[in-house]
């Protein structure tokens, strides 16, 4: 028997590795979008998110049978992360269309802890850890030099105004992210596989996302690369990620889950400077070395809290 528990300790690294895979994965997705410049930033997220939602709808189709009657009592979960998920692909792509790869991808993913740590603190009553906020102010810090290291000094006007909208853009999608986040979270909690708290949320959307494919998906599938990129979009980051995401969420709060997705925007920084050429200045590497930090801050605690459940586990079996 106790074999079983020293496993289950390990649980909480599992969660964080899958949550690490899946944002390499995410990294990707500004990289691949950019190779299909006739291709609507809309039509992107709107296939790339429905798809995935289809996906995983099909492959947790067993588990939201057998969830159904939880789903129904938590439908306001269920809702605010389905129209969460439907948004945040919409904001997410027309952000890296408008500020670039690295700049959109780090203020929508860099800015989901802010906003997740507000929905646990305010809603859930959660109390944040002094190392979360050191954590937290860190990554912000990081955030913001790599957001500002984009050179715009030879843009136009009307290139400047995009680069900023693009940037709240970014926030939306940060908002939105936090939001289905701490939702998938809240599912879980109440007792529902992770699996289908994911598979509600991105099944929802879909059914929003893929009709809008009839306005904005006119080049989707045009050319040989435009199909590639797109399945590729919706099976490996979208599909394969939120399995792993899922995965970690049963182990890992929704604000620590969001802090530790902040790997998505270095990883998607480096690729869309070797790939696509963007170019980074000195304090943008400093931002993402302080988003590192940020990141491995994150460690201690979920080994505080592996060993805390290991140690509840035995002391529950002496006293059975």
């Amino acid at each position: 028997m106790s074999s079983r528990y020293v496993s289950h300790s390990h649980f909480g690294w599992q969660g964080i590795v899958a949550i690490i895979i899946a944002c390499f994965f995410w990294g990707t997705t500004g990289t691949a979008a950019s190779f299909t410049p006739d291709v609507s930033p809309l039509a992107t997220g709107a296939f790339a998110m429905g798809g995935g939602g289809v996906l995983l709808v099909v492959y947790a189709m067993n588990n939201l049978i057998n969830d159904k009657g939880r789903l129904l009592i938590n439908y306001k979960l269920m809702m605010s992360g389905g129209f969460s998920v439907a948004l945040y692909p919409l904001a997410f792509y027309s952000s890296m269309r408008l500020s670039g790869v690295a700049v959109g991808t780090v203020v929508s993913i860099a800015s989901a802890p802010f906003f997740t740590v507000l929905l646990e603190c305010l809603i859930s009553k959660k109390s944040l850890s002094r190392q979360w906020v050191v954590s937290f102010t860190l990554g912000a810090i990081g955030i913001v030099l790599l957001a500002l290291s984009k050179d715009t000094h030879d843009a136009s006007d009307s290139q400047h105004w995009d680069h900023y909208f693009g940037i709240v853009l970014g926030l939306v999608a940060g908002v939105s992210y936090a939001v289905y986040s701490w939702s998938a979270r809240g599912m879980i909690e109440q007792g529902i596989d992770s699996k289908s708290a994911m598979a509600c949320m991105f099944g929802l959307a879909a059914l929003v996302l893929l009709p809008s494919l009839f306005i904005t998906g006119e080049n989707l599938f045009a050319s040989n690369i435009n199909s590639v990129v797109a399945v590729y979009m919706a099976v490996i980051p979208m599909f394969l990620g939120y399995v792993l995401f899922g995965y970690g969420l049963k182990f890992v709060e929704a604000s620590q889950a969001t802090l530790i997705t902040l790997l998505e925007p270095v990883v998607a920084t480096i690729m869309a400077v070797v790939i696509v050429r963007e170019s980074i200045s000195t304090m943008g590497w400093i931002g993402i070395g302080l988003i590192l930090w940020c990141l491995w801050m994150q460690v201690p605690k979920a080994r505080s809290k592996n060993k805390i459940s290991l140690s509840a586990q035995l002391e529950s079996q002496a006293m059975s």
